[in-house]
């Protein structure tokens, strides 16, 4: 029978991935506003795509922080506290965003809607770079003692490692929100969004595999789970070649699949990777948090699993109800509300 810990690590990881794999494409498209749109209307019809969506796929990671606290509340507070000043810009870039979104079409003026433009852009850009880093972290290894306490450094956080890892989640997040445009989108901006899309692979690719070589190098997961891992590579390869492939042949739909599934794969790696440990210790691996150490008690647990398997189909399909009543187009001729 499958252990509560084990099926609230696998749920955190689910989660986390849900929203990396939905959200990732709402800062993708975030991010084109100011990279792809040439003016108010296409930055409101690229805004309009994700309007239905971005607050519902939001949720995902309060979720994850939820099931994180209420799992395993080690793991929470010694994340939280470790990353104290990272995860707070996070807050605050997806406050922003958020309030971008509500606000730049409630005044005409040009400086009113730059202000908003600017905030939408860097609630988009900072929080897959922060959580790229935040992950990296993960692997790579933090001075976490004995009483589960962490007191990292700056350089502990902030190394090439690390920063490779943050670039390579903003890079892709901004080619899976393309992609999503060209869903969302017709004529000249959707092929532009395809365009960018395809010359950002070559980049996308370069740190995918960079990653990959000092995560081999940098962490043990490969050591922990290099077979499992090994073949979750060659996956995450074959769908980044045949995404290309549909990119460049304007099928679309397929195109965003496969680009949904290089992140999926590349963050359930890292769960796999990690597993049975959620956070590595640098100075002891007997200190690494794991899914025992640092969880809750046995009916705490079992209270979890039975609320969030009642609760869980309602909200899936009720956010796969709003997908299928929002799929239409945008246009310029679309009533643009943001």
């Amino acid at each position: 029978m499958l252990e509560l810990n084990v099926l609230w690590f696998i749920l955190v990881a689910v989660l986390f991935i849900g929203f990396f794999f939905l959200e990732g494409f709402d800062f993708g498209v975030g991010m084109s506003t100011k990279l792809l749109a040439k003016n108010d209307i296409e930055k409101r019809i690229l805004i309009n795509s994700i309007g239905p969506y971005w607050d519902a796929n939001e949720v995902w990671l309060i979720t994850a922080g939820g099931a994180m606290f209420a799992a395993f509340p080690h793991w929470y507070a010694t994340m939280f506290s470790g990353f104290y000043t990272p995860l707070v810009v996070v807050l605050l870039a997806l406050i922003v965003r958020a309030t971008g979104f509500e606000f730049r079409a409630k005044d005409s003026h040009p400086t009113w809607k730059k202000a908003w433009d600017a905030c939408i852009f860097l609630g988009s850009f900072l929080p897959p770079l922060l959580f790229g880093v935040v992950f990296a972290c993960f692997m790579q290894g933090l001075p976490i003692d004995q009483n589960m306490e962490l007191n990292a450094g700056f350089f502990d956080v902030v190394n090439y490692y690390t920063l490779t890892g943050g670039l390579t989640v903003l890079v892709l997040c901004l080619v899976h929100g393309l992609v999503f445009t060209t869903l969302r989108t017709v004529g000249d901006l959707q092929e532009r969004a395809r365009n960018l899309a395809q010359k950002l692979l070559p980049l996308l690719g370069i740190l995918l595999t960079l990653f990959s070589a000092l995560t081999y190098i940098k962490t043990d997961i490969f050591q922990e789970r290099g077979l499992t891992l090994s073949f979750i590579f060659s996956l995450g390869v074959i769908a980044f070649v045949v995404g290309g492939f549909f990119i460049s042949r304007k099928m679309d739909g397929w195109a965003f699949g496969m680009t949904g599934a290089v992140i999926t794969l590349s963050f359930a790696s890292i769960f796999i990777g990690l597993f049975p440990r959620v956070m590595v210790s640098s100075i002891n691996d007997a200190f690494s948090l794991t899914i025992h150490n640092a969880a809750s008690g046995h009916y705490s647990l079992k209270v979890m699993t039975i609320v969030a398997l009642t609760l869980l189909p309602f909200v899936l399909g009720y956010q796969i109800w709003s997908y299928i009543v929002f799929r239409k187009r945008i246009t310029e001729k679309s009533h643009l509300e943001y």
